[in-house]
């Protein structure tokens, strides 16, 4: 399939926050503050509000590919922008999972998205990562999944986003998503079953690996230190009791836990709660 730059909607009007990467309607009044960032679990930039548009960003920026297996690549805009993050590109039998999203889109990546079955759903961990969500979709024809209780958090309403509700989403071959709310009330992670039967957790920032890997966090606000009440750590901890997991992909390039997640999940969770106790 042949995806022209004309179907990409690279607009001349700035649109995109710069500091988390969040897209507003091209016709619509840009807010004085970003609500996102003007919230305290991210910050508005040293140098106040800015915004950025997509023809700007395509003049030097590329998606980089890196195929991690068979099933799984991540992505990450190049040189970096905004947050940062990356965004994995799930193949599944019965259709292929964008988890998370990034504020940029080229022809070359629809092309190499396409080549790999294209996309049958784009799944948010939560609003940091909500970025270009629905000119994704838009392009690759496919509902966005957002928990329902992150839909204020919505900057760019469309129709493709589907405000799913209750603890769990079953989605096909074996995956699934989990609210376990904390970093925010609809805070998800995706649960993808490899070949192998064991079981990948991708956590965007619902449970955060430490940088040493031994070892991950839960917070309110990551920027701004600001910890979790006990009652979120205890509901994260049963959300995801009966949840096996062998391998951790966490938010950026560094947060890999290669093995024995679930056990770092678990004495994690421990060294919190004993804080309370």
């Amino acid at each position: 399939m042949t995806i022209s730059h004309a179907l990409i909607n690279h607009t001349t009007k700035p649109t995109i926050c710069t500091t988390c990467g969040t897209q507003y309607p091209t016709a619509s009044q840009l807010p004085e503050l970003c609500p996102i960032c003007n919230d305290d679990r991210q910050y508005i930039g040293d140098n106040g509000q800015t915004w950025m548009s997509l023809a700007i960003l395509a003049k030097d920026r590329t998606i980089r590919f890196n195929k991690l297996n068979d099933q799984l690549y991540d992505l990450r805009i190049s040189p970096a922008f905004a947050i940062g993050q990356r965004a994995f590109l799930i193949l599944s039998e019965s259709g292929n999972v964008l988890w998370d999203c990034l504020p940029y889109l080229d022809e070359q990546t629809v092309a190499f998205i396409q080549s790999k079955g294209g996309l049958k759903a784009i799944a948010i961990s939560h609003p940091h990562y909500y970025s270009l969500m629905a000119e994704w979709s838009r392009i690759f024809d496919c509902p966005v999944y957002i928990h329902q209780n992150d839909s204020v958090w919505v900057q760019h309403p469309t129709p493709a986003v589907d405000y799913w509700e209750g603890d769990r989403k079953l989605l096909w071959d074996g995956m699934y998503l989990i609210n376990t709310g904390g970093h925010f009330p609809g805070s998800c992670v995706l649960v993808q079953p490899d070949r192998l039967g064991k079981n990948r957790l991708f956590t965007g920032d619902s449970i955060y690996v430490a940088r040493d890997r031994r070892a991950v966090t839960f917070m309110y606000s990551y920027p701004n230190h600001i910890p979790l009440p006990k009652k979120d750590i205890e509901q994260i901890r049963d959300r995801m009791a009966d949840v096996s997991f062998d391998i951790i992909y966490g938010a950026f390039d560094w947060m890999t836990i290669a093995e024995k997640g679930r056990a770092v999940f678990d004495t994690s969770i421990q060294r919190y709660l004993q804080i309370f106790s």
